[in-house]
């Protein structure tokens, strides 16, 4: 399909999940909550009402979809292809049942390291880092799927910024099926969202993100600390939100609202503290990881400066701290 669109190979993946994601999305603002798929106020996100969830079908079947079309030319398609949808459904089922946390992150493990294996047949110690490193990774990416439009708008930065730095290769299909599904899923998940995208769609952004940074890394296309870089409002904040409730003692496996992003959503609102991810991204990430790409001996030093603004706000706000959650007034829960 790319000699229709020479001039921008992959642009036709966009030109299919743009319009599917829209549709479905629509449809399932409508159906979500007949078929049981509903958000209820909990300890974890930072929402007062129940809203339709399981919204992350809509970008997940199309994209899906695309990496089937894209297999006579990436090859890393199938397993992207398997992976996803095996992510995917086992958070459709999470988001529907509730599954027990020992079950999912065995699924997790089980499935993250098929996909090594197969995506990138690395020697067991490598294929073990990269299966514990990719597993945390999509937990993070559901940790952090919190407030309106966050999710989608860090797969939408994420993908553009590797179509616009990384050299052009085999996955930018997926690269541009995984931006246009973003963008169609935050026409109605930015503040005030009509729909959450649920375990099924953070769990496959997670995954999907993830193995494609080490892909573009391992293939020479985007250096993996502009991936990083790129990708940094989300580790980071889950990364060190999760050490500050190890080491102060708390149940750090119980639900919480002390992520910066939550502690900022909680003071400023969704749109704002969404907002001021994209200029965040904008300003500071997408450059340093451009500096990244173009020097390569300044690599790590680019990923410790991008680090720099984040680290100071999880000091200043005391991410990770119960008693740095603000109670505002009326609150009873969040969704």
């Amino acid at each position: 399909m790319d000699g229709l669109f020479d001039g921008v190979p992959g642009l036709w993946a966009a030109v299919v999940v743009l319009p599917a994601t829209l549709l479905g999305t629509l449809a399932l603002c409508r159906l979500a909550v007949r078929w049981g798929l509903v958000a209820e106020p909990n300890a974890r996100s930072s929402h007062e009402e129940a809203k339709p969830s399981g919204g992350g079908v809509a970008f997940v079947v199309p994209m899906l979809i695309v990496l089937g079309l894209s297999a006579g030319r990436f090859a890393g398609a199938p397993a992207l292809l398997a992976g996803g949808a095996a992510i995917a459904a086992l958070g459709l089922l999470d988001d529907r049942f509730e599954l027990a946390r020992s079950l999912r992150l065995i699924c997790h493990f089980a499935i993250t390291g098929v996909l090594v294996a197969w995506l990138f047949a690395p020697s067991a110690l490598a294929g073990a880092v990269m299966t514990l490193g990719l597993a945390w990774w999509l937990n993070a990416y559901n940790f952090m799927d919190g407030i309106d439009g966050l999710a989608a708008s860090q797969a939408i930065g994420f993908a553009a910024a590797a179509l616009a730095l990384g050299a052009a290769s085999p996955a930018d299909p997926a690269l541009w099926a995984l931006a246009a599904g973003g963008i169609g899923f935050l026409c109605f998940n930015w503040a005030p969202a009509r729909i959450f995208m649920g375990d099924a769609g953070a769990g496959f952004l997670g995954l999907t993100t993830g193995a494609l940074a080490v892909w573009l890394w391992r293939n020479n296309a985007l250096p993996i600390a502009a991936s990083a870089i790129l990708l940094l409002t989300f580790w980071f904040d889950a990364t060190y939100t999760l050490v500050v409730r190890v080491v102060t003692g708390q149940a750090f496996a119980n639900a919480h609202r002390t992520h910066l992003y939550q502690l900022i959503a909680m003071r400023l609102g969704h749109g704002i503290a969404t907002m001021l991810f994209w200029v965040h991204f904008l300003a500071w990430l997408a450059p340093l990881a451009a500096a990244a790409t173009a020097f390569p001996e300044w690599r790590l030093a680019a990923l410790g400066v991008a680090a720099i603004p984040l680290a100071f706000a999880c000091l200043k706000l005391r991410a990770g701290t119960a008693a740095s959650v603000p109670t505002p007034p009326g609150a009873t829960g969040t969704a």
